[in-house]
């Protein structure tokens, strides 16, 4: 049987309890909570998809809402306490589909119980489970269309689909939305596109003390005459670490250590793509160049303490989130020439956009910038922090998130109020 199958399967067979649903509504009225949301993520490690869902668990509850996040948890959920948000621990990462049919029943579970309002998916897997369970508890299913899915096979795009499926679908560029629109049948309307945004708080230059920096930079073995390069990425291939690796040994033969180069990022357990770049770094004599240094905490002084940020993907990346985040700080950016940077990133004026999997011009690009001069690289970092303060505001993710939600429930009750039956007239 396959998953569409045994989810349908699933629903018919299932039988909604109200009287579970009328006791959470009276708890949730009586603990005060106006909006109840439940988001389903895969795992609360570092990325674009658990930093935002902590950004919209904050925003409910600082509305006076009750934030829950289904996820098999990670090294943010200090983050998600501080943020106001509850994490209900499931093992929302598994793919397997007897799993995925239990997450879905723990899930409707707690709809019921908790007086879920709106149950969030943010990934295909557990938005299987999510999916079922909205359905099973009759609220509305918002779905994130937070990266752009190959669909090599009939089977990948059917499950590819669930992203597609949402009451309200989130595209977090133009880009994505333009990707959902041309590969799912679903009209324009249901597709907002609300960018990820930057905590300008957090990612604040002002905050950054010189001191740190000097520190941090003295960690990294920098001298003072080289210019660093952040890379922050996870490490997997399509994030062109390798790319860039091949870039610096060019630029090494002909600036020898005119730059130092931090690869900042987990592998993920794939050790043999991390073997595969130390194997690179070494053959190319790039030791004392290219540094891995691991997952960093303190990324707005990881950006404070360079002078470039490169993102070499060679694949489309839906928004790339560190290429605003460096902007906020004032530093400009490389990118590779797909999906999301090129919105966020303004060639000649913000940074430089390059051709992905290309290690001449991004080599090239690079002496651009190390060219450019101090001067030049902080009028870049400027413009770009000008701009995503105007465009790329973690509050107006907030604020444009929860309109979303108002809306779905309007329409909701607009469904409901159609479908009950008149009253009879006295």
């Amino acid at each position: 049987m396959n998953l569409s199958a045994l989810l349908s399967k699933t629903v018919i067979k299932h039988r909604f309890s109200r009287d579970g649903r009328a006791t959470g509504k009276r708890r949730a009225l009586q603990e005060g909570h106006n909006l109840t949301v439940l988001q389903v993520t895969p795992e609360l490690n570092a990325g674009g998809v658990e930093r935002t869902t902590l950004e919209i668990a904050e925003a409910i509850s600082r509305a006076g809402g009750l934030a829950l996040v289904a996820t098999a948890g990670g090294r943010l959920e200090p983050d998600l306490k501080t943020a106001g948000g509850e994490l209900i621990r499931i093992p929302a990462a598994s793919k397997n589909p007897i799993t995925l049919i239990a997450n879905a029943f723990k899930l409707a579970k707690i709809a019921r119980e908790r007086n879920v309002q709106i149950i969030h998916a943010r990934s295909r897997a557990p938005a299987w489970s999510a999916l079922l369970a909205a359905r099973m508890a009759r609220v509305p299913f918002v779905t994130t269309y937070h990266g752009i899915y190959n669909a090599k096979s009939p089977l990948k795009t059917f499950y590819n689909s669930v992203m597609a499926r949402g009451d309200a679908i989130i595209a977090n560029s133009e880009f994505t939305r333009e990707h959902v629109l041309a590969n799912h049948d679903v009209m324009p309307e249901r597709v907002t596109a609300i960018p990820r945004g930057v905590d300008l708080d957090v990612f604040n230059p002002e905050k950054i003390a010189a001191d740190d920096i000097a520190a941090l930079r003295v960690k990294w073995g920098v001298s003072s005459s080289q210019c660093v390069i952040l890379v922050p990425a996870r490490l997997t291939r399509w994030k062109g670490q390798m790319v860039l690796i091949e870039a610096a040994r060019m630029l090494n033969e002909r600036r020898p250590n005119a730059v130092k180069i931090i690869i900042a990022g987990d592998d993920q357990g794939r050790r043999a793509y991390t073997q595969e770049m130390l194997s690179a770094i070494k053959a190319a004599a790039l030791q004392d160049v290219v540094s891995l240094v691991g997952h960093l905490r303190q990324m707005p002084l990881a950006f404070a303490a360079s002078d470039m940020a490169v993102f070499p993907v060679i694949e489309p990346e839906a928004f790339g989130r560190g290429a605003v985040e460096a902007e906020a700080m004032g530093v400009p950016v490389i990118a590779s020439n797909l999906g999301g940077y090129t919105e966020t990133v303004v060639e000649g004026q913000t940074g430089f956009l390059v051709p992905a999997g290309a290690a001449g011009p991004l080599c090239g690009a690079i002496e651009r910038m190390i060219d450019a001069g101090a001067e030049k690289r902080t009028d870049m970092g400027r413009k770009g922090q000008e701009r995503v303060r105007a465009l790329y505001s973690k509050t107006a993710l907030q604020s444009a998130t929860l309109a979303v939600y108002q809306r779905v429930l309007s329409q909701a009750d607009s469904r409901k109020a159609a479908k009950a039956p008149a009253q009879p007239v006295l």
